[in-house]
């Protein structure tokens, strides 16, 4: 059966075979005096066969292999071998099997327009065949004709309309498996995306904070070793947070087992931060304006890493002697963060400083975060010096606060 599907061409010379050996032992073995003495069957007057009969009734039935190529060619051109025979009374043996299935493969394998021709070019040539001898034959047996080729015609359109809706059905199962692909990789994608921003802001912070630590630490060793320790001893417990925070992202990325999922910092986390900054040298002060309720998780984490963003750039680039402001303002539909300092593009730069704060994946990163929660970010040059950072988040509808 494989053989047969892999290859319509053996199928059908398999049946052609078939067909014209059963026409011929039909031939040879029925002639009109077995025909009379059926019930039912009146003599029609057939003539012995002979080698050119056989040839075209052969000619017929062997047309079935080719019938997937040419099937209303080859309907058409069958009439021509079944008329000689009936014109020269003739036995046509299955001939007629042979136009029935020409009819079904056209009605199959074809449109509905040409399938339409066949069955009216089919019912023409059995009216061409019947007016040569109109009296052998009773309006029965004109119904079982006309019932034949309207079974034959209605099979094959069954059959190939079926076809196309299962070829419609694979079709729509791969688009659909298509598409869950591509939001896979989208899904995949987005999820790198935030790890990375994430990453970045953890790295970013601590490594900053680190470095200025470990330069303070490095001024004062001949000065004064007991701040030079308490700076060495910053620098162990930052790493230490930094290494704890970077082992929470990455865990997600593990495929040995369910990752260990940790409590992400928010806005709660951010007198601690501020704190770290003080230690680190710049000198922060802290507002919390309005009544503080919890926020969404998305816009609480957001708002966390533009602070911790916004300082460590403050750090970096704002100079040692620098100041910075964390404003927090919490209305009933939405959530203001302002991050400003007062450093001066003039002073020197501190350990690691990288150039202009405005540039870099960490403010990308911001700028990602605010739009994804529909928020409105300023980032650029402080009225009266330094630089600011601020951004607007809804709560309302989208985000409602929690009771």
């Amino acid at each position: 059966m494989r053989r047969f599907r892999a290859s319509p061409l053996t199928g059908d010379s398999v049946l052609a075979g078939v067909l014209t050996l059963g026409s011929v032992a039909f031939i040879l073995g029925v002639t009109d005096d077995t025909l009379a003495g059926w019930r039912g069957f009146p003599a029609l007057d057939m003539r012995d066969p002979n080698p050119g009969s056989l040839l075209l009734a052969v000619s017929i039935t062997l047309s079935v292999a080719f019938r997937r190529r040419w099937p209303f060619l080859l309907l058409v051109l069958t009439l021509v071998p079944e008329l000689v025979l009936d014109v020269f009374h003739f036995n046509p043996g299955l001939s007629g099997v042979a136009d029935m299935i020409l009819l079904y493969t056209v009605a199959a394998y074809r449109g509905l327009a040409l399938s339409v021709v066949a069955a009216l070019f089919s019912a023409a040539a059995y009216l061409a065949t019947v007016a040569l001898s109109w009296d052998r034959y009773t309006w029965a047996d004109h119904a079982v004709v006309a019932a034949l080729i309207a079974l034959c015609w209605v099979i094959g359109r069954s059959v190939r309309l079926r076809r196309a809706y299962l070829s419609e059905l694979v079709d729509r199962a791969d688009r659909l498996e298509r598409a869950r692909e591509a939001d896979t990789r989208a899904a995949r994608a987005e999820e790198r995306s935030r790890i990375a921003r994430e990453l970045h802001d953890v790295v970013a912070h601590h490594v900053s904070v680190m470095t200025v630590q470990a330069a303070a630490a490095r001024k004062m060793l001949d000065k004064d070793l007991k701040v030079a320790e308490d700076a060495l001893t910053a620098i162990e417990q930052m790493g230490r947070t930094a290494m704890s925070e970077m082992r929470n992202i990455v865990g997600v990325l593990r495929t040995d087992g369910p990752a260990e999922r940790a409590p992400q910092p928010g806005m709660h986390d951010l007198p601690s931060l501020v704190e770290q900054m003080r230690e680190a040298g710049l000198r922060t002060q802290l507002w919390l304006e309005g009544e503080q309720q919890q926020l969404p998780p998305g816009v609480d984490l957001a708002a966390y890493r533009l602070v911790q963003e916004a300082l460590t750039n403050s750090l970096r680039h704002a100079g040692p002697a620098a100041r910075a402001w964390v404003t927090v303002r919490q209305e009933p539909g939405e959530l203001t963060v302002h991050v400003e300092d007062d450093g001066r593009e003039g002073e020197p730069k501190t350990p690691g400083s990288t150039g202009n704060p405005g540039k870099g994946h960490g403010l990308l990163g911001i700028r990602e975060r605010v739009a994804l929660y529909g928020g409105v970010l300023r980032i650029g040059p402080r009225t009266g010096g330094g630089f600011e950072v601020r951004a607007k988040f809804p709560l309302k509808d989208r985000f409602p606060l929690k009771d």
